[in-house]
């Protein structure tokens, strides 16, 4: 008896050992294809495929809920406007659901409000920011952003203040969530798109791509504090966790720009273009078009879409070097990083 238990009690342990190791790297990286209708999920360790989701029509954004249980997406759409949500189920592997937003059509930016529930959504066909309940699949109010069209969305570390840029208009809004109305808007520069609030939540930066300029915001005001330059179409901005940096993708110029987040000086450019590589034509011609950038403060990564090129740039943030590129579907553009879960 004890002879014949011995295998089985080996092969739990196996097993265990196996699932401890598994939930120590269980972290991923989530793909938003753009012209392949899908999310991939990518082993943030290696760059692996371990799973994908079908969306809607040309997923814009992905917003990752902190504790990794699931994502949520803005289905933009292509020949027409879209005017879903894509709510994936990160855990129990249940099938994409959809939440639909009625005459609030091109979806676009995303942020997932603290607990998760609700989530804030920029809708260009209707000039609009959402609240939408998330679980109950509903929207519950409708922020007028004015003209101009909102386009991408930031959040203060206190969650009161939403800032929404206007590619149209080249303008930062300043929205009070609580009112549900707009406090202030003021000029960025041309194709304001980008936007990130500093971790301190001290100051915010806007990409202008018709301009190739960054400016940094006072929160309260919106006054511009500071202009960069950062030539070749930026596009997104983001901060390393501890706000000493500041990445800026250049889509046309193929770079990411690095900035020192104190004296606003260029620390470094990262070239994103591979010798050899055919890239996809595009609006902005055949080039590797970097897009959306995400930053894992445990692996002192950064991750860059390759949106004409189909991969994923992988950044070592502490020499700021690639390091490696990943395969990634067709057009990847959206971002997200799913903590790692010792449960799965």
């Amino acid at each position: 008896m004890i002879g014949a238990a011995r295998p089985v009690v080996c092969f739990f342990l196996v097993c265990f050992l196996a699932l401890a190791a598994g939930g120590a790297h269980a972290d991923e990286l989530l793909v938003g294809n753009k012209s392949g209708d899908s999310v991939w999920r990518l082993s943030a360790r290696d760059g692996r495929k371990i799973g994908e989701f079908r969306t809607g029509k040309a997923p814009h954004e992905i917003a990752v809920a902190g504790n990794g249980r699931f994502a949520l997406v803005s289905n933009y759409g292509r020949e027409t406007s879209g005017n879903t949500l894509s709510v994936l189920d990160l855990v129990g592997g249940k099938p994409t659901r959809g939440i639909d937003l009625g005459e609030h059509g091109a979806p676009h930016g995303l942020r997932l409000l603290p607990g998760d529930e609700r989530a804030l959504v920029t809708t260009e066909g209707s000039a609009s920011l959402l609240i939408v309940n998330v679980g109950r699949g509903v929207v519950e109010k409708v922020i007028d952003v004015g003209a101009g069209t909102g386009h991408m969305v930031a959040l203060s570390p206190d969650a009161k203040i939403a800032y929404v840029t206007k590619i149209n208009a080249g303008t930062l809004s300043r929205i009070d969530l609580a009112s549900g109305l707009k406090a202030q808007e003021r000029a960025a520069g041309k194709g304001a798109e980008g936007v990130a609030v500093s971790p301190d939540g001290k100051e915010v930066w806007v990409t202008n791509r018709q301009e190739g300029s960054i400016t940094v915001h006072d929160p309260a005001t919106l006054a511009i504090r500071r202009r960069m330059s950062s030539k070749g179409f930026p596009i997104r901005v983001v901060f390393t966790a501890d706000g000493r940096h500041a990445l800026v993708t250049n889509a046309t110029a193929a770079n990411v720009a690095v900035f020192d987040a104190r004296s606003k000086l260029r620390v470094a450019t990262l070239e994103l273009t591979e010798p050899g590589v055919v890239y996809n034509q595009s609006m902005l011609g055949g080039t590797a078009m970097p897009i959306g950038a995400v930053v894992d403060p445990a692996r002192q990564r950064a991750y860059v879409a390759i949106s004409g090129g189909d991969r994923i740039a992988v950044i070592d943030t502490r020499d700021w070097k690639v390091i490696d590129h990943w395969p990634a579907g067709r057009e990847p553009d959206a971002l997200g990083l799913v903590p790692g879960r010792s449960d799965r």
